[in-house]
């Protein structure tokens, strides 16, 4: 019995389930380091965006989709840490110092909005990290002597021990190195009793407290971890835009980034990354789309942000587990073929609603 105990223990907690995993998942990193040989510079350039975004969203999700906290100013983050890299670069700081520096900087200031807001939840949390998003950013405009204000700040190409990363493939295989070390660091931590403690929290707070979970130490963890990956994106980001000015970490970046992990999928490490390729490839399929569409219809300002939300109306009232979870119906159907019912998965949507009234 203590045998079976275990074994069920160690497969809940494995990071790959079976075979299969190890299977996939080596074939997706092998793509992913041939990715500079096999795809031209502009889309390799696009999957780097996807591994900057991932990294944010990665935070975002800890925070929103783990631990229930509610943020429309995460770009505030994601500009500390461009700025803090970019300062150190330009000082001659050593890129990994920078590196950690922009993470340990932002997460600072993750502790700073954190504490403030343990008293609010809900769309008042939102209020809040608002508020943040447009101080941070006027800071950014405002302070000219060291972030250039809005005249922005150039950023000096990375070097790592000496050797020029600044190309597209070497600043691509840096980022899929951080990516992959963060996506390893969410899931271990997921899995740790501090993980398990957000969830908690994420799903009844008075349910925690009862369970010796301190909420006001747990809740300005999630902050701080969240903000340090957001910081971390931010100087990877500064690096590969080369230039960085305050209106890119501004009230729609938020939006942007808030978007994507919802249509991601909240909860779930996967859909950072699904998020951050949706974030990368709409506004693409949008350009293309605009050849197809009426003059009146294609030229007109604001159809970027009108299909956006369009799809996010969409996918709220029709598939609130975003696109993995659609990716997991889809897979459930294939592996119950053909004895797949129809209404498989009407109990789960009914818990769904059920759990927005608590």
């Amino acid at each position: 019995m203590r045998y079976i105990f275990k074994t069920s223990y160690a497969q809940d907690i494995a990071l790959a389930k079976h075979g299969g995993h190890l299977f996939w998942y080596g074939l997706l990193g092998a793509l992913l380091i041939a990715a500079p040989w096999l795809l031209p510079e502009y889309w390799l350039a696009q999957l780097t965006f996807v591994l900057i975004y991932g990294i944010v969203g990665l935070g975002l999700m800890l925070l929103a989709g783990f631990t229930g906290q509610f943020s429309i100013g995460h770009a505030a983050f994601l500009g500390t840490g461009a700025y803090t890299q970019a300062v150190l670069a330009n000082a001659g700081v050593p890129f990994p110092l920078a590196l950690a520096a922009a993470a340990a900087l932002s997460a600072a200031v993750g502790v700073v909005v954190g504490l403030p807001a343990l008293r609010v939840k809900g769309i008042y949390l939102g209020i809040a990290t608002l508020a943040f998003g447009f101080i941070v950013e006027e800071v950014f405009a405002r302070w000219e002597r060291v972030t250039g204000g809005n005249s922005g700040l150039h950023v000096k190409s990375p070097k790592l021990f000496g050797l020029d990363i600044s190309s597209g493939e070497s600043f691509y295989i840096v980022c899929l190195l951080v990516a992959v070390l963060c996506t390893f660091a969410i899931l271990n931590l997921l899995r740790s009793p501090t993980g398990r403690a957000f969830v908690a929290i994420r799903d009844s707070e008075i349910s925690a407290q009862s369970m010796g979970i301190h909420l006001a130490r747990y809740k300005t963890m999630s902050f701080a971890i969240s903000a340090a990956l957001a910081g971390l994106g931010g100087a990877l980001y500064a690096h590969k835009l080369s230039f960085i000015s305050p209106d890119q970490f501004n009230i729609l970046q938020s939006i942007d980034l808030l978007l994507m992990v919802v249509i991601g999928g909240l909860g779930s490490v996967h859909g950072a990354f699904l998020g951050a390729i949706f974030l990368i490839a709409m506004p693409q399929l949008i350009s293309l789309g605009k050849d197809w569409l009426p003059p009146v219809i294609g030229q007109a300002p604001g159809l970027q942000g009108l299909v956006y939300g369009l799809v996010l109306i969409g996918f709220v009232l029709f598939e609130p587990l975003g696109l993995y979870g659609r990716w997991l119906k889809v897979r459930t159907y294939l592996q119950l073929f053909p004895f797949y019912r129809k209404g498989l998965f009407k109990r789960q949507k009914a818990f769904t609603k059920s759990d927005r009234l608590r």
